[in-house]
């Protein structure tokens, strides 16, 4: 259960970083970074590897998580309030979807490992969070990820979403929420826990964000 709170939690905090960056065209490296190296994380040590071996890197997704499965919006401050998001919600269950259909096609799986492969190879000269890396990213989401249907529609300020790099922001995002999904089924995870589980799972990310609050 752990392990599944934790690779749903980041499937939410993907969902949040698409949403802010949608509305403010801003996410900070330390935020995209431990997304996207989530991404080329490909042989972890244990499931929490995968997100640099620290919750506190996953604290916004434990916070999201509570409020969308527990219907409590749960703060630094202590303080709670219901505030459920339709959007974020949509931007989860798609994601899971996505993957799901992902997994249904082995020629996919090896195409998608190749090309992350070859854009980890790129790190030797470029920084994660570069542009460089960053379009990469958008491209591998674009190439193998799009074309299976279902497409995420993102929503958010105009201004910003016609915006190249914001575009590969968040298709990179996504990417990292593909990731987070196939994770979360191999640990175990799926879609009817969500609906059956819920109050083990709520109470599981309620216990992790205590060690890190």
């Amino acid at each position: 259960m752990k392990e599944i709170t934790i690779t749903l939690a980041a499937i939410c905090q993907v969902a949040y970083q698409v949403q802010h960056v949608s509305r403010t065209g801003h996410i900070t490296d330390d935020d995209f970074s431990i997304l996207l190296q989530s991404i080329i994380e490909t042989s972890p040590v244990n499931t929490l590897a995968v997100y640099g071996g620290q919750l506190d890197n996953i604290k916004k997704g434990l916070e999201v998580l509570v409020n969308h499965l527990g219907g409590e919006e749960v703060n630094t401050s202590g303080n709670s309030k219901d505030n459920k998001d339709p959007e974020l919600t949509r931007y989860i269950m798609s994601l899971i979807n996505l993957e799901r259909r992902l997994t249904k096609q082995p020629q996919l799986l090896d195409a998608l490992g190749e090309r992350i492969n070859a854009t980890k190879r790129q790190l030797e000269h470029y920084s994660l969070t570069s542009d460089t890396l960053t379009a990469s990213f958008a491209s591998i989401y674009s190439d193998i990820i799009s074309p299976l249907g279902h497409k995420i529609q993102v929503t958010g300020e105009p201004t910003i979403l016609k915006q190249s790099i914001n575009q590969y922001k968040i298709r990179a995002l996504l990417l990292a929420g593909i990731r987070s999904a196939v994770l979360w089924r191999q640990v175990g995870g799926k879609r009817r826990q969500i609906l059956f589980n819920r109050k083990k799972i709520v109470e599981t990310a309620k216990a992790l964000l205590n060690t890190v609050q």
